[in-house]
């Protein structure tokens, strides 16, 4: 099913789009090896059944269904407005587990469905790992 996967990204700059795919990358790495049931899926509606907003990546799990983790990969300027995106995606999709990642001051911000504002983590407990340890020293 996930066989031919084809990636179409949005206007972003280079560096946000090699962060993304460089998470993509390692992602998929831990699901082909069986480590997670989560498939992540670049730039994809959460609700295919409307028109919804996309997060720059889900991990979607096929049996079940259903999103549990999101992230938006940002800079400084874009934090505030991707948290309250993430938090709001969160609610309205009951989501566990979101992240904004700051790449400009390589800066993880984690939200969980029983928390009300973002703390600073990378660590993803849904995955049990640490993000930013997929980003393979692309973070500065």
């Amino acid at each position: 099913m996930q066989d031919n996967l084809i990636i179409q990204w949005r206007n972003a700059p280079k560096e946000h789009q090699a962060i993304v795919t460089r998470l993509i990358h390692g992602l998929t790495e831990i699901y082909l090896k069986n480590r997670t049931a989560l498939f992540p899926y670049p730039e994809t509606m959460i609700d295919e059944g409307q028109t919804s907003p996309a997060p720059d990546i889900l991990l979607y799990d096929h049996k079940l269904e259903k999103t549990f983790l999101i992230i938006e990969v940002t800079h400084s300027t874009g934090v505030k407005k991707d948290t309250a995106k993430v938090l709001n995606l969160m609610k309205d999709y009951e989501v566990q587990e979101g992240f904004v990642y700051d790449y400009k001051k390589n800066v993880w911000h984690k939200m969980k469905s029983n928390l009300s504002e973002a703390v600073d983590s990378s660590f993803s407990e849904v995955l049990n790992i640490n993000l930013n340890t997929l980003l393979d020293g692309s973070a500065k």
